[in-house]
C-alpha cells in the first residue's frame, strides 16, 4: 500500500518555511504483532511540536525530529487492521503519530481512544474536545483556577488553547484579558470570544503598559502559550500571590539565539507569585470525565469551537507556516 507523509526537509530557523518540509510517497510495510494500522483523516497542527524540529531539542517527551522522517504530530484516526487486542477494526483514536495518510501504532505511543459515534464534527476531537481544549481546561481547574471577578490574562488568545480557555474562565465568572497579534485579532477576541479587553502585543508602548491599561487591578492568573517578552510583561502586572500556568513557549521555540527575556524573574520571589508547567497528555487518565465536561458546555452554548481548515496531506505543512505567521484564527486542522 502506498503512503504519502509530509517529512522534515530541513531544520527551520527561526519561524518555519514550506521549504521546510516535502511531501514523500513511499510503501506501507506490514504491521506486526502489537502493532495497529491507522488511517488518518486529520492532522492537528500544534505549535509545540516546532521545538522537536531543533537538533538539539530531545527530551523525555519526543526525541528530536530526524532529517528525511515524517513529521511528528497528533490525529485524529481511525484503526483498519490490527494485531493488538486492545484494539478493533473501526475504533476511533486521537494518537501522536505522524504527518502522513496512514500510520502504525506500537506499543508505548500516546493514543487516546474516543467513543466510535462521535457527538461532534470529527475536527473537534483535536481541537475544543483535544488536547488544545484539555489544556485550557486543566489549566483554569486544576492549576490555576480564577474566583468569580478575577482577572485572567492569556497570550496567544485567538490560537487553540487561547480562544478555549477565555470562554472557559468567563464561564467561571472572570474577567478576561486576551494578548493577540493584530487588531483584527483584538476584535475576534472581543466580538466573537467574549473576552472583555485586548491587547496588541505589537502597542508602541509596549506590551506592559498596553497590559496595565487594561487591567489597572493587575492580573491574577496569567495562562501563557508563548513566553519572551510577553511572559515579563505579563509579570510585570502580577498581583501579590498571582498564577502562572506555562503552556507553550512559542518565542523560543523559534529564537535563533538565547532568549533576552523574562528577565525580571525576581519578580517571582518578590510578589510570591506561582508559576506551574503543564503538559496535558499526563493527564490522559482524566481525558474522557474532561470531554464529558467540554461537550455539555458546547451543547448548551456556553463553548464555541473555531477553526482554521485546510485540506489534503500537502497543505500540512502549509497550514503549520500560517500559524507561525499569524493567519490562523482558533484551532488549525487539515482534513485529509
Amino acid at each position: 500500500m502506498k503512503n504519502r507523509s509530509i517529512i522534515l526537509a530541513k531544520r527551520p530557523i527561526g519561524n518555519p518555511k514550506s521549504d521546510d518540509f516535502a511531501l514523500h510517497e513511499g510503501e506501507l510495510p506490514d504491521i506486526q504483532d502489537n502493532e495497529i494500522l491507522v488511517k488518518n483523516f486529520a492532522i492537528s497542527l500544534d505549535a509545540g511540536f516546532r521545538n522537536w524540529m531543533n537538533e538539539d531539542a530531545g527530551d523525555e517527551i519526543l526525541p528530536a525530529m530526524p532529517l528525511g522522517e515524517p513529521v511528528m504530530g497528533l490525529s485524529l484516526c481511525e484503526v483498519i487492521e490490527t494485531k493488538n487486542s486492545e484494539y478493533a477494526v473501526g475504533d476511533k483514536l486521537m494518537a501522536r503519530f505522524a504527518w502522513q495518510e496512514y500510520s502504525i501504532g506500537k506499543p508505548g505511543d500516546f493514543i487516546a481512544k474516543l467513543p466510535r459515534d462521535l457527538s461532534f464534527p470529527y475536527s473537534y476531537y483535536l481541537g475544543v474536545l483535544g488536547d488544545t481544549g484539555m489544556s485550557a481546561y486543566f489549566a483554569l481547574t486544576e492549576i490555576a483556577p480564577p474566583k468569580e471577578g478575577q482577572t485572567v490574562l492569556i497570550s496567544a488568545a485567538g490560537g487553540a488553547v487561547g480562544s478555549i480557555a477565555g470562554q472557559i474562565a468567563k464561564i467561571y465568572g472572570a474577567r478576561t484579558v486576551g494578548i493577540s497579534s493584530s487588531p483584527e485579532k483584538c476584535n475576534f477576541l472581543i466580538n466573537d470570544l467574549g473576552y472583555d479587553a485586548a491587547v496588541n502585543r505589537k502597542a508602541p508602548e509596549g506590551q506592559a503598559e498596553a497590559i496595565k491599561a487594561v487591567c489597572p487591578d493587575g492580573v491574577d492568573v496569567f495562562l501563557d502559550n508563548v513566553g519572551g517578552e510577553t511572559l515579563q510583561a505579563a509579570i510585570t502586572n502580577m498581583n501579590h500571590r498571582g498564577r502562572i500556568v506555562m503552556i507553550g513557549a512559542v518565542t523560543h521555540y523559534t529564537s535563533e539565539g538565547p532568549p533576552t527575556a523574562p528577565n525580571n524573574l525576581f519578580e517571582l520571589s518578590s510578589k510570591e507569585i506561582t508559576a506551574q508547567g503543564l503538559m496535558t497528555h499526563f493527564r490522559h487518565d482524566k481525558y474522557d470525565t474532561v470531554r464529558q465536561q467540554l461537550e455539555t458546555w458546547l451543547s448548551e452554548g456556553k463553548l464555541k469551537s473555531f477553526e482554521h481548515k485546510l485540506n489534503g496531506i500537502e497543505n500540512v505543512g502549509v497550514a503549520f507556516c500560517q500559524m507561525f505567521d499569524g493567519k490562523n484564527f482558533g484551532k488549525t486542522v487539515v482534513d485529509l
